[in-house]
């Protein structure tokens, strides 16, 4: 079977499509239900909330636990933009993409529920928005279409760009999971007052379901941006990174390096 070199300095065999969807389906699980509850259970908590800093933090380590956990595995994408911005980068073959999503997308459901079930066991429980993205009204500091849409494509631009940087087999094996885990968090540290930060369409869907099924929130009618601008963000950096910086010397795509949020 073909050999490919993950993130962690180790070369595994490239396990099975359905081990791998499992692998990217709990990956996404923790990153939601870690990330948003952050921000749904700690950050409200009275006098000893965590901030937006604990929240960037909190979405920091689900990812760089999840690098280490199952990048040897499935490459720890759990956000279709990583998964499409690796396909364009030729580092990820196209037949695995929609199967990917779907785990990545049901992980996070999955999350969300669970998560809503835990919050709801408090008398006072409001759900409110959820941990969810948006703009206009539903921003953490009342930003426009424009501002999200623009934002969100920079921030998953640079974060694939960080991505493939790090992952490639130029870079120092081993601390790719570093680097990753920290550029989010320092993404979120930048883009939670902008749209609650999502860069990960997966991550944006779980929370919008409940926002608007349970509060009426009209997070579902903008989760279009937050599936567009990351894509196209995610995207062109996969395109643009091998035009800047040259391409792996490798013949087959790369998929167990690969990783993120």
């Amino acid at each position: 079977m073909p050999r490919n070199s993950c993130l962690c300095g180790k070369d595994v065999v490239l396990v099975p499509l359905s081990r791998r969807a499992s692998a990217e389906f709990f990956g996404t699980f923790w990153l939601v239900f870690g990330g948003c509850g952050s921000a749904v259970i700690a950050a409200a908590f009275p006098n000893l909330g965590i901030g937006f800093f604990g929240v960037a933090l909190a979405f920091g380590l689900t990812l760089l636990t999840m690098v280490y956990t199952i990048g040897p595995i499935s490459g720890c994408h759990i956000n279709p933009a990583v998964t499409f911005g690796l396909f364009l980068a030729k580092r990820f073959p196209g037949r695995d993409v929609i199967p990917y999503w779907i785990a990545q997308v049901l992980g996070a459901i999955v999350a969300a529920a669970l998560l809503y079930f835990i919050a709801n066991g408090k008398p006072d429980f409001i759900a409110g928005q959820f941990a969810s993205n948006g703009y206009d009204a539903l921003s953490p500091g009342h930003y426009g279409m424009v501002s999200a849409l623009v934002a969100e494509i920079v921030l998953t631009f640079v974060f694939l760009m960080v991505i493939l940087g790090s992952t490639e087999r130029r870079a120092p094996a081993g601390f790719a999971g570093l680097a990753i885990g920290l550029v989010l968090t320092l993404i979120h540290l930048i883009s939670i007052p902008i749209d609650n930060t999502s860069v990960n369409p997966a991550r944006s869907t779980g929370p919008a379901l409940f926002a608007t099924i349970f509060a009426g929130s009209a997070a579902l009618s903008q989760l279009w941006l937050f599936w567009v601008a990351p894509l196209v963000g995610g995207g062109l950096a996969g395109l643009i990174y091998p035009m800047l910086f040259g391409e792996e010397a490798s013949v087959a795509p790369v998929v167990g390096r690969a990783v993120t949020k």
